[in-house]
């Protein structure tokens, strides 16, 4: 398999993402729209999600297309970036039809950030201003690392951050992948810069550091996990060009976590909030569709691994951080 041209998940034609972000808050949005509405879906396998207009997202529900996507930090008060979104897709007058009134359907996520350092004693709530300048500055190329909902993202011995990546299929098809990597446990195998998705990485897309030759010492009970309330919750999008059903993207959800799950050690805990949207452009066809979509689902896996380690890779280190980068610590 091959990247698309930009190795981000906009390789997937008339997908936009808008990044926005306040250094001094450490926290930031970030929206996902398309030039018209596209399927979607959504699984969470969390045990503790942040989630806005999720439930119609379920295939026996009314809609079968949403307008936008948006990730943010900000734990609870991060979800009222939606509302910034929403208006301004409303004065755009996009959104389902009702009678002759539109309604933006706009479906959001969040990571909890609130203990990073950030100066987060605001009097108005900094969120919805942030999905508002989020989605002014969505364009098909857009900034990875500290930046939008990964600006202040941590991991539980590293910073995170926001990833992208994208591969074409056999078939043609494109799938990328969007990830804010927040996770309560770590990306790298332990005492090593090594990326637990380095089997995965094409290219030097997060730097070439290869595989770790000595045998990772993994243990049941990590004392870097005992008490770490700073971070907690990886949250994703992964999409393609395919032509699929909500119950097809959903599917593609559910493998895509298989891509978390071997990035991050350990995932889905019950503090976490993993979440993974999977969206559809319906652009191209499947010409099988029972292989077709199997490819899609490994490649959606492979393509979120990818992502997750890019995100920590492209981190920076900023005033006031209180771990590491990736580049810091690891980097030549």
């Amino acid at each position: 398999m091959n990247t698309g041209n930009q190795n981000l998940i906009t390789d997937v034609a008339g997908l936009r993402v808008g990044n926005a972000q306040d250094r001094k808050l450490k926290s930031g949005s970030t929206v996902l729209l398309a030039d018209a509405p596209f399927v979607a879906a959504v699984d969470v396998r969390g045990g503790a999600p942040g989630t806005r207009e999720t439930d119609l997202l379920a295939p026996d529900k009314l809609v079968d297309a949403i307008d936008a996507i948006v990730l943010s930090g900000g734990s609870a008060f991060g979800l009222d970036a939606a509302s910034g979104v929403t208006d301004a897709l409303h004065q755009a007058g996009r959104g389902f039809a009702v009678g002759e009134a539109r309604v933006p359907l706009v479906s959001a996520a969040i990571i909890f950030d609130l203990l990073n350092g950030g100066n987060k004693c605001w009097s108005v709530n900094p969120y919805r201003k942030l999905g508002a300048q989020a989605i002014d500055s969505a364009a098909i190329e857009f900034e990875l690392g500290s930046a939008g909902a990964g600006t202040g993202a941590s991991c539980s011995d590293i910073k995170g951050g926001l990833g992208s990546a994208s591969v074409i299929t056999r078939d043609g098809h494109t799938v990328g992948a969007l990830v804010v990597v927040n996770p309560r446990g770590s990306v790298l195998v332990p005492g090593s810069g090594h990326f637990w998705a380095a089997p995965f990485e094409i290219g030097e897309e997060f730097g070439g550091y290869g595989i770790s030759s000595s045998a990772p010492d993994i243990q049941l009970h990590d004392p870097r996990l005992s008490d770490n309330p700073k971070a907690n919750t990886t949250i994703a999008v992964v999409a393609t060009d395919a032509e699929l059903s909500v119950a097809q993207a959903q599917r593609v959800a559910i493998a895509a976590h298989d891509g978390l799950a071997r990035a991050i050690l350990p995932s889905h805990t019950p503090l976490d909030g993993d979440l993974v949207f999977s969206i559809s452009t319906g652009q191209r066809e499947m010409r099988n569709p029972v292989s077709d979509h199997a490819e899609l689902c490994h490649a959606a896996a492979l393509c979120l691994s990818r992502a997750i380690a890019r995100g920590v890779f492209e981190a920076s280190a900023e005033e006031g951080d209180l771990l590491p980068c990736w580049r810091s610590a690891w980097g030549s």
